[in-house]
């Protein structure tokens, strides 16, 4: 089985456990969004800023690797012509299920974040990518993919995690209450679990993580084209189980622009 394909099936049986990135908006947040008063999330807790997106109306925006009807179906009702594409047909169906319940027009794909080919160039106004590239071994392609279906002047809107939080051994932690460093990073699953974990991770549907350096996260953007223009940290959610916490932030959200040639 191949790193997508476990992650696909991972995924799909998140949504059935009911992950909180699996749960679709509610009717409340859709009527909301059409009034123009709406938030997304790139990161646990803190909303992307309303003056990083352009106005909605009428933009084409991709939401990568970002199924679950969470923020296609809101950038939908402010008026955008969103697609949705992610790795994930349980994912896409959260989607599609919000589209059909709010009457909204939502474009569904299937498909491997690093590869965009369904897409032409220039396609998209704006590029939303909350945190998943954590599940993709390479996170280069996906900068170069994004540069290339953005049209000049287009926006890309990402969050990822700090690679630092992939360094520690939270089992440690359980059992004793240190924190220590465990990895060296960049952090794979497929190279650090050992054999039983990693068939503890098929049986219980846990994707498979991987830690990108922040060179190849934000140098990764520039060396694609872009040009970074905004920046924010945030921290897990406070009723989630997190060390790290109380220390510093674990997430990471950018924004950048394919300028004009």
């Amino acid at each position: 089985m191949t790193i997508r394909e476990h992650n696909r099936m991972a995924w799909d049986k998140q949504v059935e456990n009911g992950n909180e990135w699996t749960l679709p908006v509610g009717p409340e947040e859709i009527a909301a969004a059409c009034q123009g008063q709406w938030s997304i999330l790139l990161t646990p807790t803190k909303p992307v800023p309303h003056e990083w997106l352009p106005d909605l109306p009428g933009k084409q925006v991709l939401c990568l690797a970002s199924g679950g009807g969470q923020q296609g179906p809101i950038l939908a009702a402010a008026g955008a012509r969103v697609t949705v594409f992610d790795n994930s047909p349980k994912q896409l169906e959260c989607d599609r299920s919000v589209a059909q319940r709010e009457g909204l027009e939502i474009e569904t794909v299937e498909g491997d974040m690093a590869d965009l080919s369904p897409f032409a160039d220039q396609h998209f106004d704006m590029i939303v990518h909350p945190v998943s590239n954590v599940f993709a071994p390479d996170v280069l392609p996906v900068w170069r993919e994004a540069f290339r279906v953005l049209r000049p002047g287009g926006i890309l809107v990402a969050g990822f995690d700090n690679p630092v939080v992939h360094a520690f051994d939270y089992k440690l932690f359980e059992q004793t209450g240190k924190l220590e460093i465990k990895y060296a990073l960049p952090y794979s699953d497929v190279e650090h679990l050992s054999p039983a974990e990693m068939q503890r991770c098929q049986e219980e549907g846990l994707p498979l993580e991987f830690s990108h350096t922040l060179e190849d996260q934000i140098g990764g953007q520039i060396a694609a084209g872009f040009v970074i223009a905004g920046f924010f940290e945030d921290y897990d959610k406070a009723s989630d189980y997190s060390p790290l916490r109380n220390y510093m932030p674990g997430f990471i959200a950018t924004r950048a622009l394919k300028l004009q040639p």
